[in-house]
């Protein structure tokens, strides 16, 4: 005898009456109203340039800060033009952003790269990755390939914990 649907059938159940009765903060309240509120965030000198596009930053949400893609920008927006260059300065904005929210490098939950041509760039990626992240332990990472990003080769978002002591 198998009990394996009768399981999955029970987990399935516990999990939706769960969701019923144990209330998600970013759930709304019978009043209608959430029990998280998210603030976005900026860094220095860069909101304007994040006005013009209409996005943020990044967002917090609780303990969480999610970064939106950081590409190796310069202050006017524009693209460095070295690739090597361009990913140093797509970090040295995600420090930014990060610095702008209290936290650092060593609170990455959730690292995402996005490149243009992955098998040319792995190399210089890498050489940059190494001077970021010097020893143990790594973040997680996942690096994709995409045909586009808006005139840059390299973008990295990523999801952080806020430090206690910021909270």
């Amino acid at each position: 005898m198998t009990y394996a649907p009768y399981v999955i059938t029970f987990v399935y159940e516990v999990y939706i009456k769960s969701r019923l009765y144990f209330s998600h903060p970013n759930i709304p309240s019978k009043e209608g109203k959430t029990m998280m509120n998210n603030q976005a965030i900026f860094p220095a000198d860069r909101h304007a340039l994040y006005e013009q596009h209409g996005y943020s930053a990044a967002i917090r949400s609780g303990d969480l800060l999610f970064v939106s893609g950081q590409v190796g920008s310069r202050a006017d927006g524009s693209a460095e033009p070295d690739f090597t260059s361009q990913v140093r300065l797509a970090f040295d904005n995600l420090k930014a952003t990060l610095s702008a929210a209290g936290c650092g490098l060593e609170d990455l939950v959730d690292v995402t790269t996005f490149h243009t041509d992955p098998e040319k760039q792995f190399a210089s990626v890498m050489e940059v990755k190494s001077e970021v992240f010097p020893s143990a332990p790594y973040p997680n990472w996942t690096a994709v390939g995409v045909n586009w990003l808006a005139g840059f080769d390299f973008e990295i978002k990523v999801i952080a914990r806020v430090p206690s002591k910021v909270q």
